[in-house]
């Protein structure tokens, strides 16, 4: 396809544009730094002690934003909703409790919608938290904390479109859903439970004891099983390898399809040995409680395609294979 370029604007002449719209927007979220202050500690605070969900609320772009921090808060861990102004005034205000706390995103502080809403929220009796680009604004005389969030300029040369005082309260909620994250001890494991599906939720939450590969179908031999046999129980199981045990059931060594192939690179004459000549000894081994990506991270870091999973008295009770894992989603590279 070829690609058709408007008039002759010069190479430098857009990245250079480019470059400047990142700058004025790193600069709005650089200065943010400075509205860190008690007004936040109290936002914290309220919303820690808090029974109820967080409410927020905006319109157009600031709406957009104020679904975004919803998300980001839902998932690490402190429940919020969106309302929309509008549908509020036309019977979605019954969504709003009196243990809930309602964050108001707005840039120029006198959004219409949202000062119509500001005496039914009164009623209710909830705190009101402003995010706003206008702290002397009529929203924030209303609200009981004021988080600033005012720009310098916007990157539109017009300064109408909204996207340096987007990305700035955007950031405020960030700063606000990951305080609250560590203040609570949100945890990997809690963040997992959130994010069941998908490949980033079963890194957190799958464990061992969910994929492993149990019973008559984890392959097993004795020290003394002739290599032919052991030839065979790998053939069978399909797993491309098979633990080898003492006679008291315990793991003493691993085969693995390359051990053999390397085996018979030395000598065809293979009828005299047993699975207790030709096993790797001490293998990496896992406990089933680990959790599933860590089993992936220890085949990547020793290049290997399955692990043993041994019991606390050293008993195989069952194998992780690297294609189940992979299946599964749960690569990191």
């Amino acid at each position: 396809m070829k690609i058709k370029f408007r008039g002759n604007v010069s190479e430098e002449k857009i990245l250079s544009k480019g470059k400047e719209i990142i700058s004025i927007e790193g600069d709005a979220v650089l200065n943010l730094i400075n509205s860190i202050d008690n007004e936040f500690v109290k936002a914290i605070n309220v919303i820690l002690n808090s029974k109820g969900r967080i409410v927020f609320t905006g319109v157009g772009k600031s709406g957009i934003i104020a679904r975004k921090i919803v998300a980001t808060m839902n998932s690490t861990g402190t429940a919020s909703i969106f309302l929309h102004p509008t549908d509020a005034l036309h019977g979605d205000l019954g969504m709003v409790r009196k243990d809930d706390i309602v964050i108001l995103i707005s840039k120029s502080g006198h959004t219409e919608e949202l000062i119509q809403l500001i005496p039914m929220l009164k009623r209710i009796n909830v705190i009101l938290i402003g995010m706003l680009g206008e702290i002397d604004s009529r929203l924030a005389k209303e609200c009981d904390i004021v988080l600033n969030v005012s720009v310098k300029e916007e990157a539109c040369p017009y300064d109408l479109a909204p996207t340096s005082s987007t990305t700035a309260a955007l950031v405020m909620g960030d700063a606000l859903a990951i305080t609250l994250l560590e203040l609570k001890g949100f945890s990997k494991e809690d963040f997992g439970m959130l994010h069941p599906g998908g490949s980033l939720g079963k890194r957190l939450s799958l464990k061992i004891s969910e994929i492993m590969i149990l019973g008559d179908d984890v392959p097993v031999v004795n020290e003394k099983t002739s290599i032919k046999d052991t030839i065979f129980v790998i053939t069978s199981k399909r797993l491309g390898m098979t633990c080898v045990v003492d006679d008291n059931g315990k793991l003493s060594g691993i085969i693995t399809d390359g051990d053999l192939r390397r085996l018979l690179e030395k000598t065809l004459d293979i009828k005299n040995l047993s699975a207790g000549d030709v096993m790797t000894k001490k293998p990496k081994t896992l406990n089933k409680d680990l959790l599933a990506s860590f089993a992936l991270q220890q085949m990547e870091n020793y290049n290997i395609t399955s692990l043993i999973v041994v019991n606390e008295n050293d008993y195989p009770e069952g194998v992780v294979h690297l294609h189940d894992l992979v299946k599964l989603g749960l690569q990191t590279r």
